[in-house]
This record gives C-alpha cells, sequence and structure tokens, in this order.
C-alpha cells in the first residue's frame, strides 16, 4: 500500500543512507509503484515514500514557488472543485488533479489546513522558513503511523515491516496485542502486535525541529462534531439528499480510470444512482465465488444493466487455488499480520480489479457509519490449543473490548471500529488499488451524528434516497430481500428469508455447531455444502480446508516449528486440525489464526524471513 517512512534525527551513523533504502525497499510492494527519498541532514530529516504510478499522490514532494515550504503525501484528499479553483485565484500553481494544491493549502492556512482536509492519508509538512516538519495523519488514523523512539531519533513507518527490518529489537510478538488478535480479530487501542511499536493515534500532528520531537498534538476531536440536537425524519432526510449529491462529484475526480465495485446490497447502490455517468462509461464488477453465482452477481448485474453500465464478474478460479500459500503470505505481510489470511480472496480479486480500473468505488463502511453496524465482538477458541497464560490473556482482551464499547456506538463504530478492525482489509485492497468510499466523507459523518433516534428507517432512507437518483434501481430487491415499495406479505417474508441465509451463510462458515457439522459430513456425497453455499458469499474457508487446501492446512500447522510455538499447546493441534478436515467439526476462525500467526513469524520476526 502507499506509505511514509524514514527516520528524524541528527545521529552520526554513516550508514543512513543504506537503512533508509532498506526501509523503503520494505513498502515497495508491485511494480506499479513508484519510491523515493528526501533527506534534509540540517533538519535531521531522512524520509522515504512510495506511492502508486499516477494517482493522486504520484510525484512526490511537492513544493511551493519557492521552494521552502514541501509536503510529502501519501492517500487522498477530497476537495469539490471550487475549493481548488480558489488557490488557483490567490496565484498558486499546481498540477491539477493531484495532491500538489495540498501544499498551497498549508501555506494559506499554516498547520490549520489539516482541519481542511478530508479523505484517508498520511504525510509529512517540510517547512525550512521555520526550521520544522510536522509528521500527520487523518482523522481515523486509517493511513496508520507506527513509530519507535531509539538513542534521539524517532523512526516512522506505515508499515511494520520497514522499522522490523533496521531494529531487531522490534522482532518480538507483543503476547497481548497477539491475544487481542486471536480473540478479536484485530489489536486495540494504539499497541501493535510488535515489542517497541506503537501507533501515532487518528488527527494526529506531531512536530520535529532539528532532529527532535518538540510538540505531540491533535488537530482534531471528534467531539468537536457531536453538536446539536438529533434531526427529524424529514430534515435529516433532506440534508442527506443535499449532502450526498455534493460530495459524490468529488470521488470520481483525478487522472486515473474509476471502476465502481458492484455488490446486491445498498450502499454502492446509492453511489450508483447519483453518479451521473454516461451509459457505458463506469465499469461496475462483483466478486464471484468457484460454485455458482451468488445473490452479489445476480442482482448487481441487474442493476448495472439498469444503468447501462458494462459489469463484470471477478471469479475465484483454480488459479486461486493453486496460489493459495503465496496469497496467504502475501496478505500477512502487506497488513503486517493484522488481517488474518481469510483476506486472500480479497487480495487475488483486487489484483484482476485493477485491470478494469486502477481507482475502486466502494460502498464500505456505509453500514457502519449511516447504520452504527457493530461488526465485531469477542470469539471462543479451541479448547487445549492455547497455552494456559495465553488463553487467560485472551479474557483480558474481551472485557477491554467491552470497555472500550462504552459510550456513543456511532463514536465506537467510526473512531475505533473501523481503524482498528478494518485497518487491515483496507490496507490489502490498497495494495493494488485505490479505494475510496464516500462514507467517510467528513461531511457524511457530521451529519450521521444528526440523525434521528431510531433505526428501523435507515434503510428506507437509503432505498428513497437510490430511487430519486435512479428510478429504474429503487424497483431491484437488495441481497436482504428490501424493496422501496414492497408488497407486506410477501416482502415481509422474503426479507427473512434473505437475512436468515445470510446469516446462516456465515454461521455455516464460522459459527457452525460441531453436532451440525456431523450431520453435514453425513451429507457429504451429495454435496449439500455446494448447493447451498454462494448465496451470499463468495469464498467459503470451512470448505476448502477440508479438500482444496488440506494438504496445506497439515504441511503449516502440523509442522514442528508450529507446534512449538511458546503461546500453543502443540500436542493439541492435530486433534483440531483433523477434527476440521474430516467435517465433524469446525474450527475455521482457529485455522485462519493459527496460520496467520505462523505465517507472520516465518515472515517478520524470525531470521531468514522476508524482510532480511
Amino acid at each position: 500500500m502507499p506509505a511514509i517512512t524514514g527516520f528524524i534525527g541528527l545521529g552520526s551513523r554513516v550508514d543512513l543512507d543504506s537503512m533508509l533504502q532498506k526501509m523503503v525497499k520494505c513498502v515497495v510492494h508491485e511494480p506499479f509503484y513508484k519510491s523515493g527519498t528526501y533527506v534534509n541532514k540540517e533538519l535531521g530529516l531522512w524520509i522515504g515514500w512510495a506511492n502508486i504510478k499516477g494517482s493522486f499522490a504520484d510525484d512526490m514532494p511537492v513544493w511551493n514557488e519557492k521552494e521552502d515550504i514541501g509536503l510529502i503525501f501519501t492517500g487522498e484528499d477530497y476537495r469539490d472543485a471550487h475549493e481548488i479553483g480558489w488557490l488557483r485565484d490567490r496565484g498558486h500553481r499546481f498540477t491539477p488533479g493531484s495532491a500538489s494544491y495540498l501544499v498551497h493549502l498549508y501555506e494559506e492556512y499554516g498547520d490549520e489546513f489539516l482541519k481542511k482536509l478530508n479523505g484517508r492519508f498520511s504525510g509529512m509538512i517540510i517547512d525550512l522558513r521555520q526550521s520544522k516538519a510536522v509528521l500527520f495523519n487523518d482523522r481515523y488514523g486509517l493511513n496508520r503511523i507506527y513509530f519507535h523512539e531509539k538513542e534521539g531519533s524517532f523512526f516512522f513507518s506505515s508499515e511494520a515491516k520497514s522499522l522490523l527490518a533496521i531494529l531487531p529489537e522490534t522482532r518480538q510478538v507483543d503476547f497481548n496485542a497477539l491475544a487481542e488478535l486471536f480473540s478479536l480479530g484485530c489489536v486495540l487501542q494504539n499497541k501493535t502486535l510488535y515489542t517497541g511499536l506503537a501507533l501515532i493515534g487518528g488527527g494526529s500532528a506531531w512536530t520535529f525541529q532539528h532532529g527532535r520531537l518538540v510538540r505531540k498534538s491533535s488537530y482534531f476531536d471528534f467531539r468537536d462534531i457531536k453538536r446539536g440536537d438529533p434531526l427529524s425524519h424529514a430534515a435529516y432526510y433532506k440534508m442527506l439528499k443535499e449532502t450526498w449529491v455534493r460530495i459524490i462529484p468529488r470521488y470520481f475526480r483525478g487522472p486515473e480510470r474509476v471502476g465502481l465495485s458492484l455488490t446486491g446490497g445498498k450502499d454502492c447502490r446509492m453511489i450508483l444512482a447519483w453518479a451521473g455517468a454516461l451509459p457505458g462509461s463506469l465499469p461496475c464488477y462483483t466478486f464471484g465465488g468457484p460454485y455458482r453465482d451468488c445473490y452479489d452477481v445476480k442482482i448487481a448485474r441487474r442493476v448495472a444493466a439498469a444503468c447501462q453500465q458494462p459489469h463484470h464478474v471477478i471469479r475465484l478460479d483454480e488459479t486461486f487455488f493453486r496460489d493459495f500459500p503465496r496469497y496467504a503470505a502475501r496478505t500477512v505481510f502487506l497488513t503486517d499480520g493484522n488481517m488474518d489470511i481469510a483476506g486472500s480472496p480479497g487480495l487475488f480479486v483486487n489484483s484482476r480489479a485493477r485491470e478494469i480500473a486502477p481507482v475502486r468505488l466502494t460502498g464500505n463502511y456505509g453500514q457502519e457509519i449511516l447504520r452504527s453496524y457493530i461488526a465485531f465482538k469477542p470469539g471462543m477458541f479451541y479448547p487445549g490449543v492455547l497455552d494456559g497464560d495465553f488463553a487467560r490473556l485472551m479474557k483480558n482482551a474481551s472485557l477491554l473490548y467491552q470497555e472500550e464499547r462504552r459510550g456513543d456506538q456511532l463514536t465506537f463504530v467510526a473512531f475505533k471500529q473501523v481503524p482498528w478492525h478494518h485497518y487491515a482489509r483496507l490496507a490489502s485492497e490498497l495494495s493494488q488499488v485505490t479505494l475510496r468510499s464516500p462514507y467517510l466523507d467528513n461531511e457524511i459523518l457530521e451529519l450521521a451524528y444528526r440523525a434521528p433516534i431510531g433505526w428501523d428507517y435507515r434503510d428506507d432512507m437509503q432505498l428513497r434516497l437510490t430511487a430519486e437518483g435512479h428510478a429504474a434501481l429503487g424497483k431491484i430487491e437488495t441481497d436482504r430481500g428490501l424493496l422501496l415499495k414492497p408488497v407486506p406479505v410477501y416482502s415481509c417474508i422474503k426479507n427473512q428469508f434473505q437475512e436468515f441465509t445470510a446469516k446462516a451463510e456465515y454461521a455455516y462458515d464460522y459459527g457452525m455447531p460441531d453436532a451440525l457439522a456431523r450431520i453435514d459430513h453425513l451429507c457429504r456425497m451429495i454435496h449439500l455444502e455446494r448447493i447451498f453455499l454462494g448465496s451470499h458469499k463468495y469464498y467459503h474457508l470451512r470448505i476448502w480446508y477440508r479438500d482444496k487446501l488440506a494438504s496445506y492446512v497439515r504441511e503449516m500447522l502440523l509442522d514442528p516449528r508450529t507446534r512449538q510455538r511458546p503461546f500453543l499447546r502443540g500436542e493439541n493441534i492435530s486433534k483440531m486440525v483433523n477434527a476440521h478436515i474430516r467435517g465433524v467439526a469446525n474450527y475455521t476462525s482457529e485455522i485462519n489464526r493459527l496460520l496467520t500467526v505462523e505465517i507472520l513469524c516465518r515472515q517478520l520476526i524470525e531470521p531468514g524471513g522476508q524482510i532480511f
């Protein structure tokens, strides 16, 4: 994924240049990446970056006309055209469609320019006039910045692997953080999986002068946007429509081709309804599985046709299964171990999506922001596999999660769940495509805090807004059986059935009771799973671990290296693996997590790994 990396200090080591090059090498993942460095020994700056060629932040650093203020930037800022025009009217010169205008925004507003940014990003301002540098990130902290302080030097990077490569003392797994990963699928607060590495919080602006960190500050506080009483339903809908229509054009700008990731749901359909795209000009694509068309594919095909847009189905095929070990290892490496190998299918399909359009517009985070949806909770683990002390750490992780959940639900979802739980998924996606979601727009989030009290109206509002943008889309049911003007009895029954099948499918993969697993195993000859599966999801790891990927699971988890990990009881791993492969139990989540951590140890911790 696009990254910024480097170190700040006035050290006297002679290998600083080679050390910086090594850090940059760790964040260049594809041939279509572009990278570079900036060194200012007087200020103690040794900075590197990697961005996708042709993207918003392609050519770094950018400078003002006097070349005394520079900017290194990764990510994107979404701004209305008239705001950019205002800078040009002020006499500033910059390249259209790129991040070059941001340095001039700093000229106009100083450090306050960060409050005006609207997007997902990280970067550094280099102000030669004041002999200072400011390291910053977006308000959510989605563009992560890892850091480590050592002997008067400050090391930082968008990816942990850059720091692990040059700081051997950090190549140790933090067991408290690992317990959170096993229990929750993510690491909470500003901790990381690695001893000695921490995260800069979202909305940060840390100032350095002459190689020293002189101020840690924040330019954003979510409490500043929690103002005003809830609106009435009518007033909220009016403001939602006005805001949505105004912001959507922001997400179609830029030099690269934009494609829409289209599912059977409401969120991406609402984007398409107001895109204003000419027929045939907006390529749409949907991810499909190996068995049969899921609801996403079936419904998305109809939605794209109604808008006269081309539609592509990107399928998991035998190429994916043949190369699964590589995709699994790649997923763990790209996300620094923060995403388990269940994300491997996403890495595969996004690499194909890039061939259609380098920019992927998506409805991600729609349900989180508009409906305050809680996406994760503590999970159980197969008893006896984890060391007793480590199992107790998992219980502590569950308690910490409950503590973090206290308070306003939208605040938790937007500023904790999204950066904690979704960061790794975003990092994996960004390694292949530029990802944009209008649901994280500053204006949308601020409006969400004024939503009317109650929850059952929100689906109706989205369906109504979609139909007002494109009437034909209001006549096509969603993957959950929702329709703008439903036939009361029929629609209620169908909606309940669709909801049941959606939840059942996820339970089939991840929460299937052992008794049901045994029944399913007895029916294996008629392939019930292949008849049932494929309704809502395009990937099904539970089944793959029983057949297509069974040998890979055995090879990795029954290896003596794995069974000797200090947090595991190796003698019980084989029981768990064999029970799953025989089909008499479901340990998909456990297998995902164990494989992920094992790959992490081999790639990023142990000598001979990929970073060395």
